[in-house]
């Protein structure tokens, strides 16, 4: 079968949930978990200097490239981002590889119309162009590994940018998780984790879910370089620590530790003015994107949060 770009993924983005069934690769006491980061370079000066408050640990979960088709925005991102633990998201994997059949390699749901659909392809055409002068790094963002697990106050964390078997899975999204709710509770089962992290799939949730290891949580940070709320100008980043945040949106207590929304508070008329710089009207990113990051999407807070009593939840004002 033919394979459409944007609408489908290579083999080799796949893996089975038991691939977090292992010892953890890290262990923090303090971690922020960063998706969707999209080339932001004020989101990202801000969760660096959210992580130096706390001496927190970061992991960037892909797709910390995407907006920024600059030479200048695009070395500045990798080089800072690669000096922390980072995954690959599709956006890496496709810049560094040959292959382009996959297109942005985003494996877009029906519910994505056609035309985002070839816009995303047209957004990363022009990424993969800009990355073609920097050989060395796409030879380091072709290394990254596409999951990690954590242990952070006696918690599993498995931490992907998809979902527990795919590296640009949809399995995770709010959209999924609402209709099919007994797919994610399997896969954390199998995973034998008690977090998933994940993004991905551009808009947040946290949902918990009742498995043989008790509760468990899939949180889905949505985007940390662009607004997720509707009238809201800042990001999102998942953060779980053995100590609440007095900065959190929502989250829920699991055992020792808390698993949190934290917002990414990026100075918004800084990227507004450098956005348009980069993308001029008419192009696919403004298409696509430039209404969500002056405005945010039509999503709500509370559409993100579907947490009991049984996860130690809480939510307050953004």
């Amino acid at each position: 079968m033919a394979r459409t770009p944007g609408r489908s993924c290579p083999r080799h983005y796949r893996y089975s949930p038991a691939v977090f069934a292992r010892a953890a690769d890290l262990e923090a006491q303090s971690l922020y978990i960063v998706g969707g980061l999209y080339g932001n370079p004020f989101a990202l000066e801000a969760v660096l200097a959210m992580a130096r408050r706390e001496s927190a640990t970061l992991v960037f979960n892909g797709d910390f490239n995407w907006f920024n088709v600059d030479p200048a925005g695009f070395e500045s991102v990798n080089e800072t981002v690669l000096q922390h633990a980072a995954l690959r998201g599709n956006v890496e994997t496709e810049i560094a590889g040959e292959d382009q059949g996959a297109g942005c390699g985003c494996a877009y749901p029906e519910w994505v119309g056609d035309a985002e659909v070839e816009r995303s392809n047209e957004i990363l055409g022009r990424l993969r162009e800009t990355a073609s002068a920097y050989p060395g790094l796409r030879a380091r963002l072709a290394v990254l590994p596409m999951h990690l697990v954590a242990e952070i106050a006696g918690l599993r964390v498995g931490i992907a940018h998809g979902d527990a078997e795919s590296l640009a899975g949809w399995g995770f999204s709010q959209e999924a998780l609402r209709e099919r709710p007994e797919r994610a509770k399997a896969l954390l089962a199998e995973a034998a984790i008690d977090v998933f992290a994940c993004t991905h799939t551009c808009l947040p949730v946290m949902q918990d879910f009742a498995t043989p290891r008790g509760t468990a949580l899939i949180v889905n940070n949505g985007a940390a370089g662009m607004p997720n709320f509707r009238d809201t100008h800042f990001g999102l980043a998942t953060r779980i620590a053995g100590a609440p945040s007095t900065q959190a949106l929502y989250g829920a207590r699991l055992g020792a530790a808390v698993v949190e929304a934290v917002p990414v508070r990026y100075d918004h008329d800084a990227w507004m003015a450098r956005f348009d710089r980069i993308w001029p009207a008419g192009t696919p990113a403004v298409l696509s994107y430039r209404k969500r990051i002056a405005a945010g999407p039509g999503y709500e807070m509370e559409q993100a949060v579907r947490t009991g009593a049984r996860a130690g939840a809480f939510s307050r004002a953004a």
